[in-house]
């Protein structure tokens, strides 16, 4: 099967899990997930399943990413913060739904790769950097919807700081090892409600000093 018809093949699994988004279908359609998995996985690209990349992280699996995208809620007027860049799949995607996207990545070498499939793609409405995503991005704030793409122990604070009132953020909450939940988060005058929307796995959101090597380049930058 050419990797087309497993794209529409996906497409169409898409549609029958409960994503109803045509936008968000349209954007998975438009974005070449084979550009974004290693080599020896395209034959891969378009099966409904995590992928492994460098670095031990993860392509998540396309069901997770068009859900996540969905319950954003996306306007194309939209300011969004995509907490851990990976392949750069995931800010791919929203780029073709938003105004503008910001990506944090913790590992200088994915965020070089995933900047590379950018140009390539030419997704010019993309700012990404290196950092601790646990920080968010306080220059660039505040944000219409903040994606987080690692589960966080507990919902952080400094990212609701960086949210719009009326915004929303969605983010996988839950320990390493223990059960993780995908929740909806929305910020309003008086505080934050949030709904459940799946049980998820995801690896952790790491917060601190970065690896040996890659803080310098971060330094550097």
């Amino acid at each position: 099967m050419s990797l087309a018809a497993r794209k529409i093949r996906l497409i169409m699994n898409l549609r029958r899990a409960g994503v109803t988004d045509t936008g968000v279908l349209a954007a998975i359609e438009r974005i070449p997930r084979e550009a974004f998995v290693l080599p020896h996985f395209h034959d891969q690209a378009y099966e409904d399943q995590a992928l492994p990349i460098a670095q031990g992280q993860t392509i998540s699996q396309p069901h997770i990413v068009a859900m996540m995208t969905e319950a954003l809620q996306l306007k194309k007027t939209h300011k969004v913060l995509e907490i851990g860049t990976g392949s750069g799949y995931q800010a791919a995607v929203l780029s073709k739904l938003a105004r503008r996207v910001y990506t944090v990545e913790r590992f200088k070498s994915l965020l070089k790769e995933a900047e590379s499939r950018f140009h390539q793609l030419r997704l010019h409405n993309i700012t990404s950097k290196v950092g601790d995503g646990s920080k968010g991005w306080p220059e660039q704030a505040p944000f219409d919807r903040i994606i987080v793409t690692a589960a966080a122990e507990e919902i952080p604070q400094t990212l609701v700081d960086q949210l719009a009132v009326g915004g929303i953020m969605v983010l996988p909450v839950g320990p390493d090892r223990g059960d993780q939940v995908l929740i909806r988060l929305r910020k309003n005058e008086d505080g934050i409600e949030c709904d459940h929307l799946a049980d998820v796995r995801f690896v952790p959101l790491v917060g601190g000093a970065l690896p040996e090597g890659e803080a310098k380049a971060a330094s550097a930058r």
